[in-house]
């Protein structure tokens, strides 16, 4: 049924972009007969929606794994840079909430504590909407912030690094096998927000899989038994990713190469001193507008060109000021 309403969607979507382009077509045709400039500006504006329109239909068609269209499981870590990195895992925390909500995906907060001085220590969330996980995914790696350091008397430039991972929310036909013997669950009290309850009861929960090492952790919700379900589904779809990069030997189709959060290995900067830019070393797609990215979520160009970049497209190298 899933399936069937992706297709049905699709199909409505490509009606909907061929109806645009008739209107457009006429617009701007009886524009030019008669010169109206109205109608000019009207064929103008339906070519720019048609056009987004159309890189949404293409960024459907590269979403061919049944997990690309599922919900995603997103972890920001800070990286090199002391409390700057915490400062730095918390801009990139509020820049895929502001990129989720001009998406219109859902998202839930399992574990976002804040840092003792500035910033945060991580932040795990799940992000719920259509092809979440499939345009999310361009988001895996090293991401290096450059500029002058709020916490610096002598305002010196400070470079700083944060992680994010990616992870598909698995759906309930994928079995992954967890013994509960495996599994070390410590409980404690929650330093997050959340209400009275929250922060008076052992409510958080810290799970260790002993195997792997793997540890999730969870306090954002207001009962232990909500926390160990979050903290359950990341470690789920944890040890899924593990599993399948044993199987198939090769690189991480989830994950994507792994790296030291550190110089060298970013796939996107952020330079906000001396110059004001982001840019994705992966596709060379570059704007000025930072304020527009970090702050709004404009993610969008970024992420349909990793995409075309994926699947052997050629991205424009876009120098997008506006």
């Amino acid at each position: 049924m899933e399936q069937l309403a992706r297709a049905r969607e699709d199909v409505s979507s490509l009606e909907a972009a061929t109806a645009k382009l008739d209107d457009a077509q006429a617009a701007w045709e009886l524009g030019q007969e008669t010169g109206d400039e109205d109608l000019l500006a009207e064929a103008q504006t339906l070519a720019e929606e048609l056009t987004c329109d159309l890189t949404e239909l293409e960024l459907s068609s590269w979403f061919v794994d049944d997990l690309d269209h599922g919900d995603a499981i997103v972890t920001v870590t800070p990286g090199q840079g002391g409390l700057e990195a915490q400062d730095w895992c918390e801009m990139l925390f509020r820049m895929y909430l502001a990129y989720c909500a001009r998406r219109g995906w859902k998202v839930e907060v399992g574990d976002a504590p804040a840092a003792e001085v500035i910033g945060i220590d991580r932040a795990t969330f799940t992000v719920s909407g259509k092809n979440a996980y499939g345009m999310l995914r361009s988001e895996q790696g090293v991401h290096r912030l450059v500029r002058i350091s709020p916490t610096d008397a002598k305002k010196r430039r400070q470079t700083t690094f944060a992680g994010v991972e990616v992870l598909p929310v698995l759906p309930e036909d994928i079995d992954v096998q967890i013994n509960p013997e495996d599994v070390r669950v410590d409980v404690y009290h929650s330093s997050g927000h959340g209400g009275q309850g929250v922060n008076t009861t052992d409510s958080a929960v810290r799970l260790t899989h002993l195997p792997t090492g793997i540890v999730v952790t969870c306090q954002n919700e207001r009962s232990q038994l909500q926390n160990k379900a979050f903290a359950m589904n990341v470690l789920r779809s944890k040890l899924y990713e593990l599993e399948r990069e044993r199987r198939e030997a090769e690189l991480d189709e989830l994950r994507g190469p792994k790296h030291d959060i550190s110089w060298g290995n970013q796939v996107r900067n952020y330079v906000l001193y001396p110059y004001q830019m982001v840019k994705d070393l992966r596709t060379n797609v570059e704007t000025g507008n930072v304020d527009g990215v970090l702050k709004g979520g404009d993610l969008d160009p970024f992420v349909v060109a990793y995409h075309r970049w994926v699947v052997g497209g050629t991205p424009i190298a876009e120098n997008r000021d506006e």
